[in-house]
């Protein structure tokens, strides 16, 4: 098969070129034109399928109801918003229902599916600061352990691949230092580590933080904590949200200029309230959650945020077009940024001979027109 566009994101540009797909890989990189294509896109644009690596549930679902049916139904159906590949991720909650939600991803992967591609799973909590925990529920907070920790990774069957935890509470740091040195990347969230203890973390292979600015202590220019960490340390990837909600878009363009093209990771955080509509409620965590029409999602008790319905697609826009971010910085932060944060970026996140034929066709309003994963269009 072979697609073409006047505008192919291609090595931190758009070119004109015609892109060759076999057996899921892309085989060749032609210019516009050369042969006779199967699709042309015209001025659309094609660009490396959308990676998501924080995300919670889809449509009433959540990746803690631990459910076949509903994770098969997700993965059929987020290549709409252009994402080819994610990270189902989980919430604090008791023992039995963390293992049943672990143990599920891995039976789901193991018998095969169809849709975006599981990379691994996010696990978010239970390690978390009960201060900073947000809706996370905190009767089942913790503190960071690895023996616990690898009971988890044998329920899911070794697909843990980021753990988020509050790196302040774990004991010599041992569980970051486990995690770091099996392949499992740490990133700092729900916590209130200050300046220097982020910097400890990070010294003991903590490489991430978790949705910057929200579920941290705040910057303050004598207490830069956790915000002040994640904007100075370059060689730290950082999540950030991007709904224009959980943060302004004035704060992701500061966010952006801080952390540069290379470590920025734009994540949805996106709740089973995502394609829900407005007014509908749902218990995350065992906490109720709303819709609001902005498309945030808050706790009905205190009102405060509890994530997102965020499409991908949409926090693209809202990155360029409202937060003035340069489009290779945007674009890097769902293509190859979460690709290279998990090493995977042998495969993924780029449009190359040898890769994956992950891609996503682009209209200047930022509509999904297709969705290629690894070569199999998903826009019918």
């Amino acid at each position: 098969m072979i697609i073409q566009s006047k505008r192919v994101w291609i090595a931190g540009l758009f070119m004109p070129a015609q892109i060759e797909i076999q057996w899921g890989k892309i085989t060749d990189i032609l210019p516009y034109g050369t042969k006779r294509e199967d699709t042309d896109y015209g001025n659309d644009r094609i660009i490396p399928g959308l990676i998501d690596i924080h995300t919670h549930g889809y449509q009433s679902w959540d990746t803690n109801d631990a459910t076949e049916e509903g994770l098969r139904r997700w993965m059929k159906e987020i290549p709409s918003e252009g994402v080819t590949a994610v990270c189902p991720t989980t919430i604090t909650q008791s023992r039995k229902v963390l293992s049943a939600a672990l143990k599920n991803v891995a039976y789901v992967v193991s018998q095969g599916y169809e849709g975006a591609e599981i990379l691994g799973i996010h696990f978010e909590g239970p390690y978390l600061d009960k201060v900073y925990k947000g809706a996370q529920p905190e009767p089942y907070c913790v503190r960071p352990d690895a023996e616990s920790f690898r009971q988890y990774q044998e329920d899911a069957g070794g697909l843990i691949r980021i753990v988020t935890m509050a790196c302040e509470h774990d004991e010599n740091y041992a569980l970051t230092e486990y995690c770091a040195q099996n392949g499992v990347l740490v990133s700092q969230g729900h916590s209130g580590a200050t300046y220097e203890q982020a910097l400890m973390a990070a010294a003991h292979g903590a490489m991430s933080m978790t949705h910057v600015f929200n579920g941290m202590r705040g910057f303050h220019h004598r207490q830069p904590g956790l915000v002040g960490a994640a904007l100075r340390l370059k060689d730290l990837y950082g999540e950030v949200i991007c709904d224009g909600n959980h943060s302004d878009p004035a704060s992701l363009r500061i966010f952006f200029q801080a952390k540069g093209r290379d470590r920025a990771i734009m994540v949805s955080d996106s709740l089973m309230a995502k394609g829900c509509p407005v007014g509908s409620r749902h218990i995350f965590g065992g906490n109720e959650i709303e819709v609001y029409p902005d498309g945030s999602a808050h706790l009905t008790k205190t009102g405060g945020l509890a994530g997102s319905t965020l499409k991908l697609n949409e926090g693209l826009r809202i990155l360029c077009e409202k937060a003035e971010v340069p489009f290779e910085y945007a674009i890097n932060s769902c293509t190859i940024n979460p690709a290279r944060a998990l090493r995977l970026d042998d495969r993924k996140g780029k449009i190359c001979t040898g890769f994956d034929a992950d891609l996503a066709v682009l209209d200047d309003a930022y509509n999904v027109r297709q969705t290629y994963v690894r070569g199999e269009a998903w826009l019918k």
